[in-house]
């Protein structure tokens, strides 16, 4: 069912030109900025065309890209046909667009276009549909985990790098706590991509490599007691994996004291059974001799 919105007729258009707003003038109205959105896949996003005041019969009109695909006239929406956007486009009230079950194709610019007291107003929108990241960083040592001695260094100095695998559209960024240390970002499709950092052997800050974009993230924290260590020094575990580490021992020891025990008890019962079959053929030596 068509919906009723306000419009204003506009002048007659041009020849050729038949689906456009045209302005009684030809002064032109703009934003002040574009706005820019990011959405969820699968999210709706609305743009909002409430920069400019919409009089009651103001005829609009939604594009994406340099396609038409929303318009009012006489206080009725229209959608053009497109199989790109189906039945997912609604046009309400004050001439804002809702886009629902948004896809990564929807991503573009959307313009919008109305005619205010006979001039042209428009407004541009960059939206933007992101996946989730996916994708967990992982954080390894580019050098050996193992320096002979400090001298054999000079500082000395440990490389961490930090991968992550089928990314698009992300920022790859190390921080240390809070503040950001270094970062990169990538708009096509990375089929591996690593980002380095130098740290000190000795050092007991927090270091967290994050994969994002706007809607999401991946954090994974550096372990540098484990990463970074000299062959002189025991190995100590982060808070993190320690407790890990404990149960799994405890558990193996846990199983190897069962196993001893099972094994013990089925070495004294053989024995005992043996004794017995050992004592009955005795019994039965001395019945035969009487």
């Amino acid at each position: 069912m068509v919906a009723p919105l306000p419009t204003m007729a506009a002048e007659p258009v041009p020849r050729g030109r038949k689906d456009a707003v045209r302005p009684r003038s030809s002064s032109i109205l703009q934003a002040e900025s574009d706005e820019v959105q990011s959405v969820r896949v699968g999210d709706p996003v609305t743009l909002n065309s409430n920069t400019f005041e919409i009089q009651l019969k103001n005829e609009i009109e939604w594009r994406f890209g340099s396609i038409r695909i929303a318009r009012a006239i006489n206080g009725n929406a229209k959608y053009d046909k497109n199989e790109k956007f189906e039945d997912r486009l609604k046009l309400e009230r004050n001439g804002s667009l809702t886009i629902n079950d948004t896809r990564t194709t929807d991503t573009g610019v959307y313009k919008f276009s109305t005619i205010i007291n006979g001039n042209l107003a428009t407004k541009a929108f960059s939206a933007t549909v992101y996946d989730p990241v996916s994708s967990i960083p992982v954080i390894t040592s580019v050098i050996s985990q193992c320096s002979s001695s400090p001298e054999s260094a000079s500082s000395p100095k440990c490389v961490l790098l930090c991968s992550v695998m089928n990314v698009s559209r992300v920022t790859f960024s190390w921080y240390k706590g809070n503040s950001l240390l270094s970062s990169i970002s990538v708009s096509e499709l990375s089929i591996s991509l690593s980002l380095p950092l130098e740290v000190e052997y000795q050092d007991n800050n927090t270091y967290s490599c994050v994969v994002s974009n706007p809607i999401s993230l991946q954090t994974r924290h550096a372990c540098i007691t484990d990463l970074c260590r000299l062959c002189s020094e025991e190995v100590r575990y982060c808070e993190s994996t320690e407790p890990v580490i404990r149960l799994v021992v405890t558990a193996v020891v846990g199983l190897a004291a069962a196993a001893a025990f099972i094994v013990l008890v089925y070495d004294i019962r053989s024995r005992r059974v043996e004794q017995e079959r050992h004592h009955t053929q005795s019994d039965g030596s001395d019945t035969l001799k009487q």
